[in-house]
């Protein structure tokens, strides 16, 4: 059996599989887009849905900056403007992943 699901049962499925905190609300907001986007009815290929997998593929971070942090591959002077070292960050993110921006943080696609 097949469905199609909106924005309300996408987060549905996640409260009910525990994961509701695993995203913020405009996170899931954004990851939800993101999925209708690539996968609109256009495509021949159909998605099934799987919180686990999701939760387990994309991490949310305030920033970009926050998402590089620790990496041994991203490496930006401390005494740039923070302006500048986010947009760095970014640009590193892109070059390696897909990368989801909203109003609040980014979610990567782990890599």
């Amino acid at each position: 059996m097949k469905i199609t699901i909106n924005e309300s049962i996408f987060k549905d499925q996640f409260r009910l599989y525990g994961q509701i905190d695993q995203f913020s609300s405009n996170g899931l907001t954004a990851l939800y887009d993101y999925l209708e986007e690539v996968y609109d009815e256009s495509t021949e290929y159909e998605y099934n849905l799987d919180v686990v997998s999701l939760c387990c593929e994309y991490t949310e971070y305030a920033s970009a900056l926050d998402a590089v942090y620790g990496s041994t591959n991203f490496e930006c002077e401390d005494s740039l403007d923070e302006d500048f070292k986010e947009s760095e960050a970014l640009k590193y993110l892109q070059k390696k992943t897909q990368v989801i921006i909203f109003i609040g943080g980014i979610i990567i696609q782990n890599f």
